[in-house]
């Protein structure tokens, strides 16, 4: 992209290889994420607008095609994922060996290319910002979409009760198959809670819409409650009032992100090969709800844009 605006301003160009510097993978994509943080990346909203031109796209996997100077613990032909490099809208990416997760060969370097951003930040919401305990009741807003059914199925794992939100009853039923026990509309799902808990609320609510959501996401919260705000779909909330907080009964707010959860590698490898482990397991089903050609890059995010897709998209150079 030469500059920020639609996705009429993603173009596909011919390129050099990258040559991988010390410390880099030179990756052969089998498939690249799309997520909404390139969409914010070509619209140009900070902190997410790069330098122009630039490649957009930081999440993929693929097979190594050549390790740089001072690499250890690959080879060429190993099967990779990672998340969190620039540039993964390509044939060919050179990856740190920092970021680089090893991919078992029992899981498909397609549904790795899917789980890693999304799935990661599924894992350290229920499992690190508020650890699902049993029985608790749990809002997942958008759970049909990437993150919203990897949560929802996570919550599920620790015992929880999830009350998610969709936007259609052919989203709400994929929500229902990934375990949902109860579905609601974005503008009703504050008296299904009500209803659901008897009026007490939600231990916590995981919020990755925003602005549009914002207001009913605090009022469904039970008495010291926790609003998990991850994500801003539909923009960002105006300037708050934390009085608010204490009137709704001593309520917490927090503004969480994946790159403070997987800061050091040990923390990365623990929560990729925990996804790895319950996908081989048949604990944790990645939708991927629909694949386009790296040429259909613009396609791809018009129709995450315009709420036409569930689960996880990709592109695939190939």
């Amino acid at each position: 992209m030469r500059r920020h605006g639609g996705p009429e301003v993603l173009e596909v160009v011919d390129a050099p290889d990258p040559r991988p510097a010390a410390g880099q993978l030179l990756v052969d994509v089998v498939a690249a994420g799309v997520n909404y943080a390139d969409v914010y990346q070509r619209r140009g909203i900070p902190p997410y607008a790069p330098e122009l031109p630039a490649v957009p796209g930081q999440e993929g996997a693929g097979t190594v095609a050549a390790v740089g100077p001072d690499v250890e613990g690959f080879v060429e032909g190993d099967r990779v994922a990672w998340t969190g490099v620039p540039g993964s809208y390509a044939a060919r990416v050179a990856v740190p060996a920092a970021r680089a997760v090893p991919v078992p060969e029992r899981v498909d370097l397609r549904i790795a290319a899917a789980v890693l951003l999304q799935g990661m930040t599924a894992h350290y919401l229920s499992h690190t910002t508020h650890p699902v305990a049993s029985g608790e009741p749990v809002v997942v807003h958008a759970a049909a979409g990437g993150v919203g059914l990897m949560l929802t199925q996570l919550v599920k794992l620790r015992g929880g009760t999830v009350i998610g939100t969709t936007s259609s009853e052919v989203k709400a039923e994929l929500a229902r198959q990934a375990g949902a026990d109860h579905v609601a509309r974005y503008d009703t799902f504050l008296d299904v809670v009500r209803e659901v808990t008897g009026g007490a609320g939600a231990a916590v609510v995981y919020d990755g819409v925003g602005r549009a959501t914002f207001d009913d996401s605090l009022a469904a919260l039970r008495r010291r409650g926790l609003l998990v705000l991850y994500g801003a779909s539909s923009g960002d909330i105006p300037p708050f009032d934390t009085g608010r907080l204490a009137a709704g009964g001593s309520l917490y707010l927090t503004r969480p992100s994946l790159p403070a959860h997987i800061a050091t590698r040990d923390e990365l490898l623990k929560r990729a090969a925990d996804l790895f482990g319950w996908i081989s397991e048949g604990q944790l089903t990645v939708r991927v709800g629909g694949t386009y050609p790296l040429t259909d890059a613009p396609r791809a995010h018009a129709d995450l844009e315009g709420r036409r897709t569930t689960g996880k998209i990709l592109l695939l150079p190939a």
